[in-house]
């Protein structure tokens, strides 16, 4: 039976790359681990680099692109950005697009770029749509915006940030200055905030929330679980993205997308912003 299938490759400072594909069309949402062990981890899921249409890059920092340039030099695929990030790269892209705030397509997928708050130069988070069915990619948020709890209030799969537990980042050894940065508007997003996002503004037709970019110091993945399973929301499946390996694969049948003819949210008409 065919299936959508999405999961994280990685996940943290350490590197950040997401996959999403259907049986014969897959994308990564930014590369920021090697091009060895992008591959390892693509055969892990039973995939292979040529089944890689597109890397949609959300900003320039190197835990986002680290593995582009020799990914790309071997497999020459095609690297979407917005012109902006595309400026801050330090290495010629060999098959570049690039995106702005309409939807765009990769294959059977759209794809809805939305403006988040990060200390990039034009910073991005995505929905990932095929069909009726979303999956949004939202790593890197400085503080929840309008874009952000609209976007949440569409999907059906989330890569959600929660990156630090608030008290351990007040007493862990962090300096001021770094300690300002994440929690300072356009850094990260805490447990408690990714909370909030979850409990007031998710849609119903959340099924699944991979809880992404977990600090190594200032957070755990006990920590952030129980968070989220203290809202008792047993129809959603809450997981920790793992730093150091692939997540579990999400699978969800074809034939249970809903599709376009009568969609409950369809991201090729709704505007973000």
């Amino acid at each position: 039976m065919s299936q959508l299938q999405v999961c994280s490759l990685n996940s943290g400072s350490n590197g950040n790359s997401y996959y999403i594909g259907s049986e014969e069309v897959g994308i990564l949402i930014d590369l920021g681990i090697s091009a060895r062990m992008t591959t390892q981890r693509l055969a892990e899921i039973g995939k292979t680099p040529e089944h890689i249409a597109a890397i949609i890059v959300s900003h320039e920092h190197g835990d986002h692109i680290r593995g582009i340039k020799t990914f790309q030099k071997k497999y020459y695929t095609k690297v979407i950005t917005s012109q902006k990030t595309h400026s801050k790269f330090r290495h010629p892209i060999l098959n570049l697009a690039f995106f702005d705030e309409q939807p765009f397509e990769v294959g059977p997928f759209s794809i809805q770029a939305f403006k988040k708050h990060h200390d990039g130069i034009d910073p991005y988070s995505f929905i990932v749509s095929y069909q009726d069915y979303h999956i949004g990619v939202m790593t890197d948020i400085g503080k929840i915006c309008d874009n952000a709890t609209e976007a949440v209030s569409k999907c059906n799969v989330l890569f959600l940030e929660s990156n630090y537990d608030s008290e351990m980042l007040e007493n862990g050894p962090y300096p001021y200055h770094l300690k300002n940065r994440i929690t300072g508007g356009l850094g990260h997003l805490s447990n408690d905030e990714a909370k909030h996002l979850i409990n007031y503004h998710r849609s119903e037709a959340l099924e699944k929330v991979f809880l992404s970019h977990l600090s190594n110091e200032n957070n755990t993945t006990e920590i952030c679980l129980n968070t989220f399973l203290d809202l008792g929301l047993k129809d959603i499946n809450f997981e920790v993205a793992p730093r150091t390996g692939i997540s579990s694969v999400w699978k969800k049948p074809l034939d249970e997308i809903p599709t376009l003819d009568n969609p409950s949210t369809d991201i090729r008409q709704a505007s973000l912003f």
